[in-house]
C-alpha cells in the first residue's frame, strides 16, 4: 500500500490533471442540425483566413502580442481563424518555407510547430473563439510536396491524438481537395469520435460527392467565385442547395474577393458591396462565413501584404468595409433562419 504521502502526490497530481483538463476545455463547439453551438449555445461562426498564423513571427511574437491580434479580430465580429497545417508551398506566400509543416516526410509531427499550435489555440479559446485547422494543402500536393498513404495516416492520427484536449477545434482534411477523405475521417473518428470534421473539396464551386458530404460533420465549399458571374447570386444558391440536401451546418469557406489573379482572384477590379451582398445572402440562408482575402499571397513587401503577415483588419480600406459590416451580423441575421435553441 502507497504511504500517505504517496496518497497525498497522488491526489495532487490528479487534482492537477482535472485542473488542466478543464482548462483546457474551456469551449466545445458542437453541431445541432444546421447550426454551430459553443457550451450548448449558438455560436455564429464567423472567420478570416489566417493560414500562416502558425509560422507567423509578429503574431506569436508573445503571448501578450498574440491575445492582442485575437481581441482586435474579434473586435471586428471575427471568431474563428482559418488555419493551415501545411504551409511549405513555394509559391512565396508569406512566412511559408519547406520547414513551416506540422509534418515531418514519414509522418510524424514537427513538435515546436505543434506547441505553437497548442498556444494558439488555448489563447483562442480565452477569446471564445475556435480554430479551423487544414491538415493538407492542395498547393503543396501538386508541387509534389505530399506524404505517402502510411505517412498521411500517421500525421492524421498523430496531430489528432495531440488536439484531444482542445474542443474549439475543427479539422478540415484538405484545402481544395478529395485525396482519401473518408479514411482520413475515420482515422480522426477512431482518436477522437467527437472530434468535428470536414472539408474543402475542391476549387471553387466544387461542392463535394455524396460519400464524403455524407461523412463530415458540416460541409466548407470553396463556392463558386467571379469567373461563374454575379458570386453573390450564385454562391448563395449553392449554399442553399447543401444545406437542403445535407441538413448540416455549410460554411462559405473562401469565397470571392478581390486580389492578385494569380492564386484564383478576380481578373477585374471588384468591390467591397460584391462581398458584403454575398456574404449577407449566406447568413440570411442560415449559413456560415470565413472572410477570403490577398494579405498573405504576394510576400513580404508589396503592397498588397500588411508589414507584419498577419491580415490586419485596419491594413486595407477594401477589408476594413467588408469586417465593418461583418461586425453587423446581428443586426442583418435572419434569426428566423435558425432553429429555436433548446432551453
Amino acid at each position: 500500500m502507497p504511504n500517505s504521502k504517496s496518497w497525498r502526490l497522488l491526489t495532487l497530481s490528479l487534482i492537477l490533471a482535472v485542473w488542466q483538463s478543464a482548462a483546457a476545455q474551456r469551449n466545445e463547439l458542437t453541431i445541432e442540425g444546421t447550426r454551430f453551438l459553443l457550451n450548448g449555445k449558438p455560436f455564429p461562426f464567423t472567420g478570416i483566413s489566417f493560414f500562416n498564423a502558425i509560422y507567423n513571427p509578429a503574431f506569436n511574437k508573445s503571448p501578450a502580442d498574440r491575445k492582442r491580434w485575437l481581441e482586435k479580430f474579434r473586435r471586428y465580429g471575427i471568431n474563428v481563424l482559418r488555419v493551415w497545417a501545411q504551409w511549405d508551398n513555394g509559391r512565396g506566400f508569406v512566412d511559408s518555407s519547406p520547414t513551416t509543416t506540422l509534418y515531418h516526410p514519414d509522418g510524424s509531427l514537427r513538435m515546436e510547430h505543434v506547441n505553437r499550435l497548442k498556444d494558439i489555440i488555448q489563447a483562442a479559446d480565452e477569446q471564445g473563439m475556435v480554430i479551423e485547422l487544414a491538415l493538407f494543402s492542395q498547393e503543396s500536393y501538386y508541387a509534389n510536396i505530399r506524404l505517402g498513404q502510411p505517412e498521411s495516416d500517421r500525421a492524421v492520427a498523430a496531430i489528432t491524438s495531440e488536439l484531444l484536449p482542445y474542443r474549439n477545434v475543427v479539422i478540415q482534411i484538405w484545402n481544395e481537395l478529395s485525396d482519401r477523405v473518408v479514411d482520413h475521417v475515420k482515422t480522426v473518428k477512431s482518436v477522437d469520435a467527437k472530434r468535428l470534421v470536414t472539408n474543402s473539396p475542391g476549387f471553387a464551386g466544387v461542392l463535394g460527392d455524396d460519400k464524403q458530404n455524407n461523412a463530415l460533420d458540416f460541409l466548407t465549399p470553396h463556392t463558386s467565385r467571379q469567373n461563374a458571374g454575379r458570386h453573390w447570386e450564385v454562391a448563395p444558391q449553392e449554399i442553399a442547395y447543401l444545406l437542403k440536401r445535407y441538413r448540416k451546418p455549410v460554411v462559405d469557406d473562401e469565397p470571392a474577393r478581390n486580389g492578385t489573379p494569380k492564386y484564383g482572384g478576380p481578373k477585374e477590379a471588384t468591390h467591397p458591396h460584391d462581398q458584403m451582398v454575398q456574404i449577407y445572402q449566406i447568413w440570411q440562408l442560415g449559413g456560415y462565413i470565413i472572410y477570403h482575402h490577398d494579405m498573405f499571397q504576394t510576400g513580404y513587401n508589396t503592397p498588397a501584404v500588411p508589414p507584419s503577415g498577419i491580415p490586419d483588419p485596419d491594413f486595407n480600406p477594401y477589408h476594413k468595409a467588408v469586417l465593418d459590416y461583418i461586425v453587423l451580423r446581428q443586426r442583418y441575421m435572419n434569426e428566423s433562419a435558425q432553429p429555436t435553441p433548446n432551453r
